[in-house]
This record gives structure tokens, sequence and C-alpha cells, in this order.
């Protein structure tokens, strides 16, 4: 299971295996006595009850101790359940470790969504501090948003050798923020930053390893007319865009507010996909001349425009009307916004309030 830090893998393991031997290679001690000996982990585990759990926190610290765990599963995986969990595949990755390939699921843990806070939940707390749970329940989350951040900085990347210029990606991480859920340019972006086009998209693949953001790619499949092919670009949490991009407080109304909203129902609606084991696809679709859908799920079947506001108007629903012309198929076109009450207009559009639309998403009301 992989996951930003912080997200709750640890605590989600922990009150899911209370009697799991467990091995967490973020304690200097335990990472010290595996690291200079992998093997040790055999011997252990051959010395414990039938069907005792393995729990290894921060696996990507010790790649090496995947081969152990390969050999584990050879012998004991019949009646031994291991649970693997860290925050970044990419050292595992580039140092062609064994990622146990079909012996082991892979599964990813993001923020908080809306129904894991249920009474708790709070539009505008969750733009301003994002979905990790440390930051949305903190009474400080700006200075719990900004420690994040330079621990991730030093610890993820810097100590796991992930970049050779530490103010280079500090600086690409600014304006990759700001130019969240926008297109990406990665000529302008390396412009900007003053590195090669090749160094910004290492850096954003750093990115997507840590699981701290995502690409949206285009939706391209029987077009007609001319779209956009170049992928959009997401972080995966909203208070972390907010502080590196310095937005300030986000309120209703508000540019940011808008860029801050989108970025959130991404979030749900990558949720869903990956904890419902769905694993839709999710893309994006615009047209040169301009119109656009934020999101198209699945090959098509859904197609959503995101609005942050409660009075909807025809140049609204021009990108959804567009990509039916194109796409007669589709099954549902919706708008998520802030209407009190979902509305289904004459053109067969849906406005849906954006709780009613996570609600009935994860009800599997939706067409996918």
């Amino acid at each position: 299971m992989w996951g930003p830090k912080q997200s709750g893998k640890t605590t989600l393991l922990k009150e899911t295996l209370p009697h799991a031997f467990r091995v967490d290679l973020l304690k200097t001690d335990e990472y010290m006595r595996y690291n200079r000996e992998p093997a040790i982990l055999r011997r252990e585990a051959m010395a414990l009850p039938p069907g005792q759990p393995i729990v290894i926190d921060e696996v990507q610290k010790i790649p090496a101790l995947l081969d152990e765990v390969h050999f584990l599963i050879q012998e004991q995986g019949s009646f031994r359940p291991f649970y693997l969990c860290g925050s970044s595949s990419r050292k595992v990755k580039q140092g062609h470790a064994n990622l146990l390939g079909g012996r082991a699921i892979r599964l990813e843990l993001f923020g908080l969504c809306m129904l894991e806070i249920a009474s708790d939940f709070n539009l505008l707390k969750i733009l301003n501090n994002g979905t990790l749970p440390s930051h949305y329940k903190s009474e400080n989350p700006k200075l719990k948003i900004r420690s994040y951040i330079e621990t991730y900085l030093k610890e993820e990347v810097l100590h796991e050798g992930l970049v050779r210029n530490l103010p280079i990606f500090s600086d690409f991480l600014r304006v990759a923020a700001i130019g969240d859920t926008e297109v990406v340019n990665l000529s302008n972006i390396a412009r900007e930053c003053g590195v090669s086009g090749v160094t910004v998209r290492e850096h954003y693949a750093i990115l997507v390893d840590t699981l701290l953001g995502a690409f949206v790619p285009a939706y391209v499949k029987q077009q007609k007319r001319r779209t956009l092919q170049a992928p959009k670009f997401y972080l995966r949490d909203v208070g972390i865009v907010n502080h590196l991009s310095k937005r300030g407080q986000i309120v209703e109304g508000s540019r940011d507010f808008g860029k801050a909203f989108e970025n959130f129902i991404f979030h749900e609606i990558s949720c869903h996909s990956h904890y419902s084991q769905l694993w839709y696809d999710i893309s994006y679709w615009r047209l040169s001349s301009g119109a656009e859908v934020d999101f198209v799920l699945g090959d098509g079947e859904i197609a959503i425009a995101v609005k942050a506001k409660q009075h909807i108007q025809s140049d609204d629903y021009k990108g959804l009307k567009e990509f039916k012309v194109e796409h007669p198929n589709v099954k549902k076109l919706i708008i998520v916004c802030l209407v009190p009450n979902k509305q289904r207009l004459e053109n067969g559009i849906e406005l849906y309030p954006y709780k009613e639309f996570i609600e009935e998403l994860w009800a599997g009301q939706m067409i996918l």
C-alpha cells in the first residue's frame, strides 16, 4: 500500500492488524539492523506462529527486504499474509528491486475523502487545510503544512537521493502548485525554473512516484475536431497547493476558490476510482477553441464540468454540449457545482450539488 506521508497508512494497519509482527523502518535501530542484514527478517518470520501477519512500514527504505518477502511468500504465503506500505515507490523502481509482480496487490491511500469525515466535513475547511488527516484536524494547519513540506523536501527528496539540487526542485514545486489543475507546458515551466525540459519531466515523475501528484491525460478517442493532447496536473492535497502558491485564505467566489474546488472534486473521484477497485480512467477533454470538460470518466461514459458557483449559465455547459456532439454515446453530462438541489436541464445536462454527486458516486449510482 502506497500513499503520501501522513495519509494514515500506519494508523490504518495498526488498527486493522493490532497483533501483527511489525517492522517500522522509521525507527533508526530497526532500520540499521535490517539494512545491515536483510536476512534477519526471514529468520524472524520463520519463528512466528502460523498465520500471524507481518507488516513492514516504509519498505522503500530497504528495497532488499522485498527479496526476503518474495522468498517468504513462496514458503509461507499460503498461511501468512504480508502487508507492506511506503510513501514512495521511486527508490524501489529505480533500484530495480523486486516488485513482487503477480504476488502482491498494489493499493493506494490518499487523504481524507468526504464520506470519511462525515459529520465533521466542512468545504471551506478542506479547501484551506487540505485532506491529510493531521492537517484537516489541526488548529494551526498553516504551520503543519509548512513543516510537512520541509520534512518532505529533506527526508523524502534529499535523503533518498531523488534530486541533486534541492533549491531548483523547491522552485519547481512552487511553479507546479501555481499551475495546479491546468494543462502542463514543459517548455514554459522549464524556462521559468531555468532548467531543461528533461529535468522538469523528472521532477514531475518524483511527485507522481511519491503520491503527491497525478497527471490527468487528455481524452482523445474518436476525435473529429482538434483537441489539446498535453496532460493536466493535480497536486493531490489542496492544502499543499495553497501553501506553495501563497494563496492565502480561500474564500467562496474567488478564482482560487474555483481552482481549489476543482482539485477537491478530482481528489474525491480519485479516491472512489481506487477504493471501489473499479480503477476507471480519469481524463479531461478540451477543444482547441477552448470548450472544455474537466473530467471524463471511464471510456467516455460520464463527462463532468466543475463550477464553483450556484448560478449556472449557458456558457458553463458549453463544453459538455460540444462533447456530446463529438461523443453522442456519452451516458451522463454533469455539472458539479454549489446549487442547493439537483436539477436537470432540457438538453439532458444535470446540475449536481457537490455533496450529492459524491454520495451517488460512492453509492454506485453513476453509470460506469
